[in-house]
């Protein structure tokens, strides 16, 4: 039935790091420096606690998250991201891919809310990634809890990378001004349907994230699976309250490949059983260049992974533009024919 290998059952679960040790004291924060420095460098992804979201906020924008997926097919479509240049707005199941494939996924994609800023013919085209997003008219509320949850996981991801950065060793302000007021943070609401369509379970296939880092919350239907070195995909169970993180291909990009941006799936849950889970993606300014880290480290890294098919770009807008196009090929066709690399 799929083509897909099987998760390794017997992997040990993802580090857990309590993000409110770092303001406990010298020792707390030391042991807490090193368990973090120890998730980023060899793992990629770890479990957050003690980040400080309230189990009501959760339950406020999960609430209007299914909310937003019961509405009938039509109020959806009607804010279809196919209608948007700016890659926001609705996927139908089936209309995303992945090296290729197709994801058995639907989704609502929703940006910081800025007018569109079409690139002349002189500026980069990544520009077309900033715009306005678009809200489904019989759920204003969604709007509201959408925005107040980039603002609530920004400042949490924000405080999560000074951390990392003063786990190896580094000024934890050293990104500070690529991000800023013009940060591209973005947002994903997720439905995976049971059973994939085409037979593959493929619920999103094998990636790693553009930006720095990721913030998912999951429900505990499970699906998410991380590579390991050997290969080996391993599922990452839900835990009460945490958010799931892994750092994405800029921070590899800045640190030589100390730092790793590990690949990870989602396969399609079983029969008829629905997951939701709603990622966070803590990303730079598109025109951001991403100065190499300065940290005690770097003559030990390794060098960033080299894929002919997944070329890795210091300039944020170039990286995530590449994966756009790639992920949506209607939107690319409808509105940036001339950015499409021919088959």
């Amino acid at each position: 039935m799929t083509n897909m290998p099987t998760a390794n059952a017997s992997h040990q679960p993802l580090p857990i790091i309590d993000l409110s040790a770092a303001d406990r004291g010298t020792s707390a924060r030391t042991l807490f420096h090193a368990q973090l420095h120890s998730a980023v460098h060899e793992v990629g992804f770890f479990q957050l606690v003690g980040h400080g979201v309230t189990q009501d906020e959760t339950d406020g924008l999960v609430s209007v998250m299914r909310e937003f997926f019961a509405l009938p097919d039509e109020q959806r479509l009607a804010i279809d991201n196919a209608h948007s240049p700016h890659f926001r707005g609705y996927t139908r199941t089936g209309d995303e891919r992945t090296r290729g494939r197709q994801d058995w996924r639907d989704q609502l994609d929703i940006g910081a809310e800025r007018q569109a800023r079409p690139p002349a013919p002189s500026e980069p085209p990544y520009w077309w990634l900033q715009g306005p997003n678009q809200w489904p008219a019989a759920l204003p509320q969604l709007r509201s809890a959408a925005l107040q949850w980039i603002d609530r996981l920004s400042k949490v991801a924000e405080k999560l990378l000074h951390e990392i950065l003063a786990s190896v060793g580094a000024d934890p302000t050293f990104y500070d001004g690529i991000f800023g007021a013009q940060a591209h943070c973005h947002l994903k609401l997720v439905r995976y349907p049971g059973g994939s369509g085409d037979g593959t379970e493929q619920g999103v296939g094998v990636h790693k994230d553009y930006g720095f880092l990721t913030l998912l919350l999951q429900d505990r239907v499970g699906g998410l699976q991380v590579q390991d070195e050997d290969g080996h995909f391993n599922d990452v169970p839900a835990v009460p309250g945490a958010f799931v993180v892994n750092l994405g291909e800029l921070l590899e990009v800045a640190t030589n490949g100390y730092l790793v941006a590990t690949s990870h799936r989602v396969v399609s849950p079983p029969g008829d059983t629905e997951r939701f889970s709603v990622p966070f993606f803590f990303n730079p300014r598109l025109d951001a260049r991403v100065t190499p880290l300065d940290f005690p480290y770097a003559a030990t890294a390794p060098g960033i992974t080299q894929n002919s098919d997944n070329p890795l770009f210091a300039e944020y807008g170039y990286n995530e533009l590449k994966g756009k196009l790639r992920a949506h090929p209607v939107v690319a066709r409808t509105h940036h024919p001339e950015l499409m690399t021919p088959a």
